[in-house]
């Protein structure tokens, strides 16, 4: 089934998103979709007038991703749209965050970093541990990679 309209105001063409519970952060889901996510929160409250094709440059995931990102954050009320007039009559979108949003992209930030800090000790060990096997020899610049 396809949707062609959000709200109203919003055309999207995406799959229909009826259980949009994934836009949530949950600790078991994929870490890619709650990185993915927590970009999109960033740039919307950076620039509430980007365009879903700038979003999808800048971020580098796919226009239909990020459509459908959008849409299941406007179900879930992490963001509200609204549409306005841009010059040559087009009408553009302007995406503000909601209360219930800024507070998703906070836990999802906090529980990225507790993620990003594990993956770094994890990395300092490994680091270590090839330091101490290889005796900690300092190879000359020119031979390095």
């Amino acid at each position: 089934m396809t949707s062609s309209v959000v709200s109203n105001t919003l055309p999207i063409n995406v799959h229909s998103v009826n259980n949009a519970d994934f836009i949530m952060y949950k600790p078991e889901m994929n870490h890619l979709q709650n990185e993915e996510l927590l970009k999109v929160l960033r740039e919307i409250n950076d620039n509430p007038e980007i365009t879903q094709r700038e979003l999808s440059s800048r971020l580098g995931i796919s226009l239909g991703k990020i459509n459908f990102l959008l849409k299941a954050s406007i179900q879930k009320g992490l963001i509200k749209v609204h549409n306005f007039k841009k010059s040559n009559n087009k009408i553009a979108y302007l995406y503000f965050i909601t209360p219930q949003g800024l507070e998703e992209k906070t836990r999802t930030a906090h529980y990225f970093l507790k993620r990003k800090v594990k993956e770094y000790e994890k990395l300092q060990e490994e680091i270590a541990l090839l330091k101490k096997e290889t005796g900690d020899v300092e190879l000359p610049a020119d031979k390095r990679d």
